[in-house]
């Protein structure tokens, strides 16, 4: 049986922000680039208070919380103290999978510091991380993955929750279906519709009728719903991601390219819920008229959670492109990666960003 944790830091870029500069501490942060098109990369626990979350529009943001402090990301710093993190990971096992910068699986089975008990490496791991960056982080300790990820969030911030093998299924059953990574508001409708609200109702449908309405997707449904994840912590797993891309009959000058953006993230979107992906990374190719490439990209804490979401940050981060206003493009895609609970069987649709440097995020 194995033993895994999943370790997620509490709202990492705000709380970064908040130790770095001491103003900030105990005020609602919110962690936006300036402009009517940003989005919100990450919100401090005062300004979740107020209704504000990651992946929103900054203008509703402050719209929700006047009195909130707008910061402007350093993904330098969010990254220099993400390697901090790792190193303490890497004390007590080789076998660490980072999903983004600011949380990653750990399997403990055989941990190098010799200790056997999952949830006192949590503690431990958690204690070092307070006392070497001052920042707090919260755990999950499970006999696998998919578990583990929904634990990390049951006693946060800055707590740990155990699910023992012997009570998963009474930890599971009354769990809106929603809490399985895969399953957004499309997928959740779609459930809805056959009167299948929670994971108790979920395992009560046999595998051939979730096959026969949700394809391949439909194994993973009937797995999840009984605690069952064969999948291994993977340290050197590729990125993999899932995005369109569109080239245009005639190039187009950058202010007028929110409306294809916009479709293209819309048809990514639709790809992520067939194969019921939850990707955090969003990324921006743009092709100038002279084959230059670009890419942005960003991660909030959050993934974004519907179409709009996706759409709203794709169309933000062209706010990021610093070319010339003359500068005309003839292709521009939108991809999805950073994914959690993805399946072996799921496919990626192409890999449109595979050649790229995913910078600035």
């Amino acid at each position: 049986m194995r033993k895994i944790i999943h370790v997620d830091m509490d709202a990492f870029y705000a709380s970064v922000e908040q130790r770095d500069d001491p103003s900030l501490r105990g005020r609602p942060v919110v962690v936006a680039w300036k402009g009517a098109r940003s989005v919100v990369c990450a919100a401090s626990y005062e300004a979740r208070k107020f209704g504000v979350r990651s992946a929103m529009p900054a203008l509703r943001a402050e719209r929700l919380c006047p009195e909130a402090v707008f910061v402007p990301p350093d993904f330098t710093r969010y990254k220099a103290v993400s390697r901090q993190v790792r190193e303490i990971f890497h004390r007590q096992t080789d076998l660490v999978e980072p999903l983004s910068l600011d949380e990653a699986y750990l399997d403990v089975t055989e941990a190098k510091s010799g200790m056997t008990v999952a949830t006192e490496i949590a503690r431990l791991v958690r204690e070092q991380i307070r006392e070497e960056t001052q920042l707090t982080a919260s755990a999950g300790i499970a006999p696998n993955k998919f578990l583990a990820k929904i634990a990390s969030d049951w006693r946060k911030p800055d707590g740990q929750f155990v699910v023992p093998p012997s009570r998963v299924e009474e930890f599971l059953t009354p769990l809106p279906v929603n809490r399985i990574p895969g399953v957004g508001k499309v997928m959740e409708g779609k459930l809805t519709a056959l009167g299948i609200h929670t994971v108790g109702d979920l395992r009560a449908r046999p595998l051939e009728e979730l096959q026969a309405h949700f394809g391949s997707f439909g194994q993973g449904l009937y797995n999840r719903a009984r605690g069952v994840d064969e999948r291994p912590v993977e340290p050197h797993q590729e990125v993999q991601q899932v995005s369109s891309e569109d080239t245009f009959v005639e190039d187009l000058p950058l202010d007028a390219l929110g409306p294809e953006i916009a479709r293209l993230a819309e048809r990514t979107w639709a790809a992520t819920e067939r194969t019921g992906r939850v990707g955090r990374t969003v990324v921006l190719k743009l092709k100038t008229s002279q084959f230059r490439i670009l890419t942005r990209s960003l991660t909030p804490e959050r993934a974004p959670a519907s179409a709009q979401e996706l759409v709203e940050i794709a169309q933000a981060l062209v706010q990021r492109v610093q070319l010339p206003d003359s500068t005309r493009y003839r292709l521009v895609g939108v991809g999805v990666s950073g994914f959690a609970g993805q399946d072996e069987d799921e496919v990626v649709q192409g890999e449109l960003f595979a050649s790229e440097a995913m910078g600035d995020h």
